[in-house]
């Protein structure tokens, strides 16, 4: 047999076990590879980054999604969060998912063991689980009062006296909400919210759900998206190159810059999706040559065959 007669031949169980080593290895050996920003990403950072150090805005983010979509969408609520507690940006976290519930603990708490000054109640609240029958009255409520529409937070404390909703009432000052989604993203508020009190929107998103959000980006219904463990690698480049060392964001310094992952100084957990992107790109590689080589492989067995009948 020649050497495409073998590789035609192959036992599959090869090919799987060469696809288990190259998302492996990049896991456990990890190396540095460039992340390129882009547009919806950046827009999302900008946004949040222009509330910094003030108690008269927030953000939110509304956790859509279950653990079956955690390894693209974790890590870039991570992301958020870091950002916004290094640049002190207040924030509101929700969800209408009873199962995302400890998502939303799990990711406050990652992210706090770094910062160990933020306070509940003062530079964050977590709303946390309301059922989805609530969906739309709290979004549109949220217009005109966001501690009439939800009285309480997860810990039952009234939010009304809550020292940060001191200089925060509605969507004139919590006015960026960032769904991230595993299924369908932000329908209730940028159909609703967005046309009503003029709230800008933006999506984290798996990879999948990307080719349907960019038309809502054309027309300005979504102010930015993250597109999948892609998106989440952008906004951790972002907040390590811009917030951590307290810089003004840079749209060229942004794309030329390259930020190691290899720096012990920076906690795993911090740069998962930079990782996971070297583990996606290795074996898109792989996957690509077993696609090229078969190719190849089989044109020559066809032309062989015909030449020798």
């Amino acid at each position: 047999m020649n050497f495409f007669e073998k590789l035609q031949a192959l036992d599959r169980r090869w090919i799987y076990l060469l696809v288990a080593l190259a998302i492996t290895i990049p896991l456990v050996v990890v190396f540095d590879s460039k992340t390129y920003t882009t547009t919806p990403t950046e827009n999302i950072y900008q946004l949040i980054d222009s509330y910094a150090g003030r108690d008269d805005r927030a953000i939110m983010i509304d956790f859509l999604h279950d653990a079956s979509t955690m390894s693209e969408l974790f890590p870039m609520e991570v992301a958020i969060l870091r950002h916004a507690f290094q640049r002190k940006v207040k924030v509101f976290t929700i969800c209408f998912l009873e199962t995302a519930a400890p998502l939303v603990d799990y990711a406050i708490n990652t992210v706090k063991e770094e910062f160990p000054d933020i306070q509940s109640g003062v530079d964050y609240i977590n709303i946390g689980y309301k059922p989805g029958a609530l969906y739309l009255p709290i979004v549109l409520g949220m217009g005109d009062d966001i501690s009439e529409a939800v009285k309480t937070d997860a810990e039952g404390r009234q939010l009304a006296n809550l020292p940060m909703m001191e200089k925060i009432k509605n969507y004139n000052e919590m006015n960026l909400v960032i769904e991230t989604s595993g299924s369908g993203f932000g329908a209730s508020w940028f159909v609703y919210a967005r046309p009503r009190f003029g709230v800008n929107v933006a999506a984290g998103i798996t990879a999948v759900m990307a080719a349907d959000a960019y038309p809502y980006i054309q027309t300005g219904q979504l102010v930015g998206i993250l597109a999948g463990l892609k998106g989440a690698a952008e906004y951790e480049k972002l907040v390590d190159l811009f917030a951590i060392h307290d810089k003004p964001f840079s749209r060229e310094i942004a794309r030329t810059t390259h930020v190691s992952i290899t720096d012990d100084t920076v906690p795993y957990k911090f740069k998962a999706a930079r990782i996971g992107m070297n583990a996606q790109t290795v074996v898109h590689i792989l996957i690509i040559l077993f696609i090229v080589i078969g190719n190849i492989g089989y044109f020559i067995e066809r032309r062989r065959n015909k030449e020798l009948n």
